[in-house]
């Protein structure tokens, strides 16, 4: 069972929509987690290489930063074997590269801007989780 931690996930939601906004205004970009990775491993210029390693870094300094502020590490469970998350992350790299960006970049981005084509892709996102989370729970058994 998952916490409901409506204050903690406000805070988040807002940090999130902030670094989005700032990223836009700042650099024209949209934060899909996935482009911004690919772009860190092949980059196009010097300059788009800097930001992207910055958000990186935060991304992954950000749990221990909470962990120092509150004195609570993050919990994490990985229900899964190894060989499930590997194939897990190839399905998802598929549907990163024919979905043309990632839940992060359509979901909040996209949507913000109001694109059709991000709001059919949050929505088929969405509707597959559904789908594999019953799979999942239902009729494998998991």
């Amino acid at each position: 069972m998952t916490e409901f931690t409506p204050w903690m996930s406000l805070f988040g939601g807002v940090l999130i929509g902030t670094a989005s906004v700032l990223l836009m205004g700042l650099f024209g970009r949209v934060m899909g987690a996935t482009g911004i990775l690919a772009g860190f491993v092949m980059p196009q210029s010097a300059g788009d290489w800097g930001w992207r390693a910055t958000l990186l870094a935060g991304m992954m300094t950000a749990p221990a930063l909470y962990w120092i502020i509150s004195g609570d590490a993050v919990a994490v469970d990985v229900p899964v074997s190894t060989a499930a998350m590997i194939i897990g992350g190839l399905i998802v790299g598929a549907g990163v590269t024919y979905g043309g960006g990632c839940t992060s970049g359509h979901g909040v981005c996209g949507i913000a801007r109001l694109s059709p084509r991000s709001i059919v892709a949050t929505v088929v996102f969405m509707a597959v989780a559904v789908a594999t989370v019953y799979v999942t729970r239902h009729v494998v058994g998991g």
